[in-house]
């Protein structure tokens, strides 16, 4: 099923998307049927583009994300290729202040001027995990969907910084977790209707010009042993979202980054199509 959560009429509801059709299955996002509540719709349908698409979850419990998860990704900023046979997952979590949904605007804020994108698959957990084998990891999950790690690669501080190597690690880090930084949907996608999650596409245009374009299958670590590693550093619940990296072709790369009026359209095979727009911030941002 392509589930998604929306604004109709004012309302947050939830439902079954059919064509151009929603559904509705009940009020509130996804949280519940992905926790096991029922899927059953109550016979109350509305027309897709009637609603304003909503993140599938508002506020998961945990965004965990995963760098230096594609061997392209990582040579293309300039890094060694990391050796497969001794190489464990990087992570580390986003704040659910970072979560917005297709469509979403998302302001450029004053702290960066190199604002960057990384198309994702997301797997979002529907069953408590905790030291799961990789071989049963993949039973933990409810479903996928498109993300987008939007990424400061520089954060425009006043004042002389110390040049630390450590504060070149927590720049980078702090820089994962602004406002927007995690747009989610526009649908999630149920497990059944994803046989191999290591075999899907992953693309990302920004204005209409084609700037990532990859596969799931490049995984340095697969969606299974990712769900597997973090379930030993901390138990997944229901609603946990992971985002499993990005493939080559980020902004950094050329020097390229994001700017006011920037379309950004990150897609993955089988889970639609998620927009973000780029804007600058209003009076009350400042």
């Amino acid at each position: 099923m392509r589930l998604i959560t929306c604004e109709y009429e004012g309302v947050v509801v939830h439902g079954v998307v059919d064509g151009e059709e929603i559904a509705l299955i009940g009020t509130g996002d996804l949280a519940g049927i992905v926790a096991g509540d029922p899927t059953t719709p109550n016979g109350r349908r509305v027309a897709l583009q009637d609603v304003r698409i909503l993140p599938p979850l508002r506020s998961p419990g945990k965004v965990i994300a995963v760098a230096a998860n594609y061997q392209e990704h990582v040579t293309e900023s300039g890094a060694r290729p990391r050796d497969v046979r001794t190489a464990s997952p990087r992570l580390f979590l986003k704040p659910d202040t970072s979560v917005v949904g297709d469509g979403a605007e998302v302001v450029l804020p004053s702290i960066t001027t190199e604002l960057d994108w990384e198309a994702e698959l997301a797997v979002v957990i529907g069953r408590t995990a905790r030291e799961v084998r990789e071989e049963d990891a993949l039973g933990h999950v409810f479903g996928y969907a498109t993300s987008n790690d939007l990424s400061a690669r520089s954060l425009a501080l006043e004042g002389p910084r110390d040049g630390e190597a450590w504060t070149g690690f927590f720049d980078w880090l702090e820089g994962k977790w602004l406002d927007g930084s995690a747009p989610l949907g526009p649908y999630l996608v149920t497990a059944d209707e994803v046989p191999d999650p290591q075999r899907l596409t992953v693309g990302l245009t920004v204005n209409g010009q084609v700037r990532q374009s990859g596969t799931t299958a490049d995984m340095i670590h697969s969606v299974a042993e990712l769900v597997a590693f973090s379930s030993r550093l901390m138990t997944l619940r229901p609603g946990d979202v992971i985002l499993t990296g990005t493939p080559a072709g980020v902004g950094a790369t050329t020097g390229t980054f994001l700017h006011p009026g920037d379309v950004v359209v990150a897609e993955i095979q089988g889970l639609g199509a998620l927009t973000t727009r780029i804007v600058a911030p209003s009076s009350e941002d400042r």
